[in-house]
């Protein structure tokens, strides 16, 4: 069957870090994520990038959970592409990041370069995405700068990362000022991606009210997007969008226009 690609539209609903103090539509409950899915694909998205959390809101790393969500995914909306996430949100370690993925088994995952090989020790790294390769796991590399593409080259060039299949996300805005993306941020990444040399399937997500207008960009770059409410709440006209199905919505329009 071979690793699935990424689609050209994926939708990551909640994140780790809102709650429904931020927005009363973001999905917390596994049933909640289900009926946004849903909404999601038939709004156009293919993939969903999903996060699960605790009863008390919380972003976890529970297998069990994933297990639950997945099973029900794939029932409910058997066509759309899941994507579990193993974000450390500065409590996992990369040990329980590796394991929560070894237990789940899922056809996608995304992994932050930064924090599964947060030093020079690459061993147990390496390990992993071989395995990861093997079981042909998606493995879509965050990368939150234009540098981390010349370190994740030289990863490639060590033998760490597997160069066949490779997927990565561009994240533009996180550390700009108040998490407000510009559709600028892209060009940095795409010149180091070419510096590089390296050739991925990869997309972009985008912070804050100018989400629309960055992922405009990641489709004339030839790239994909991930849009919903991990990343904005924004519509390009500025009000805040009912639900994740209507951000699908929006970007499902750009993307019929870009080809």
């Amino acid at each position: 069957m071979g690793v699935q690609p990424l689609p050209r539209i994926m939708v990551a609903p909640n994140g780790a870090r809102r709650t429904t103090a931020d927005h009363p539509a973001l999905p917390v409950k596994i049933p909640q994520i289900i009926e946004t899915a849903k909404a999601c694909f038939a709004a156009g998205a293919g993939g969903i990038h999903a996060h699960v959390r605790n009863a008390g809101q919380h972003h976890v790393l529970d297998a069990g959970l994933y297990r639950e969500l997945v099973t029900e995914l794939a029932r409910e909306v058997p066509e759309m592409a899941v994507q579990i996430t193993t974000e450390a949100v500065g409590r996992y370690t990369p040990e329980e990041q590796r394991a929560v993925v070894r237990a789940v088994m899922p056809d996608m995952v995304s992994v932050a370069l930064r924090e599964m090989i947060p030093d020079a020790d690459t061993g147990e790294a390496a390990r992993f995405y071989a395995w990861a390769h093997e079981a042909q796991i998606a493995v879509q590399h965050i990368v939150y700068g234009p540098d981390e593409l010349d370190r994740l080259a030289g990863l490639i060039g060590q033998g760490v990362v597997p160069a066949e299949n490779l997927q990565l996300l561009f994240v533009l805005g996180r550390y700009a000022k108040d998490q407000e993306s510009d559709p600028r941020d892209l060009q940095p990444f795409i010149d180091a991606l070419r510096m590089a040399d390296i050739s991925a399937d990869w997309a972009a997500c985008a912070f804050g009210r100018n989400e629309t207008a960055s992922l405009a960009a990641a489709f004339a770059a030839g790239g994909k997007a991930r849009v919903g409410f991990e990343n904005s709440l924004w519509n390009a006209d500025g009000t805040v969008a009912t639900d994740n199905a209507e951000r699908v919505r929006e970007i499902a329009a750009l993307q019929a226009r870009s080809g």
